[in-house]
């Protein structure tokens, strides 16, 4: 296995590869930002390569494959989970028929984590990141970021 550099997030952050695996394609098709069909069993495979050449980080987000990519990525993962840092994003959210808008409320916010550490299939992430500005409902920021969950939730 070749050796990966790695770095720190931040100035305390956690040590992650220089180089992660980007979740979006993952996501599948039949939704507005799909980048087409894709084979979950290969998209696990893709993941469980990326663990054996020592790549420790994925970035995925609630909204590629409206949940998805969350789902394989939380399967692929496994007992691995531990083993990783876990980046998704937060802040599009969709209706029954797929239709896709920016909300960063705090209610929304809370529930797009719930509802994403359920698709991981994990108690916690590492990194949540809101992924576009909230155009639409225009939620302060400082409601956006007050949306956290108690320490006792918290690794």
């Amino acid at each position: 296995m070749a050796t990966i550099e790695t770095r720190n997030l931040g100035s305390r952050g956690p040590e992650l590869t220089t180089i992660g695996f980007g979740c979006w394609a993952m996501g599948g098709a039949g939704w507005e930002f799909s980048w087409g069909p894709q084979n979950d069993e290969e998209s696990i495979r893709a993941v469980h390569v990326a663990l054996e050449q020592g790549i420790n980080w994925f970035d995925t987000a609630a909204v590629y494959g409206l949940g998805h990519s969350e789902e394989v990525l939380g399967r692929a993962l496994g007992s691995r989970r531990q083993d990783v840092i876990v980046a998704t994003k937060f802040g599009m959210v969709w209706d029954d028929a797929g239709h896709i808008v920016k909300n960063g409320r705090y209610d929304s916010v809370l529930r797009e984590a719930d509802a994403s550490l359920r698709r991981l299939r994990t108690d916690y992430i590492d990194l949540y990141q809101m992924h576009w500005p909230d155009v639409e409902t225009r939620a302060p920021i400082e409601e956006t970021t007050r949306a956290r969950r108690p320490a006792a939730m918290t690794p």
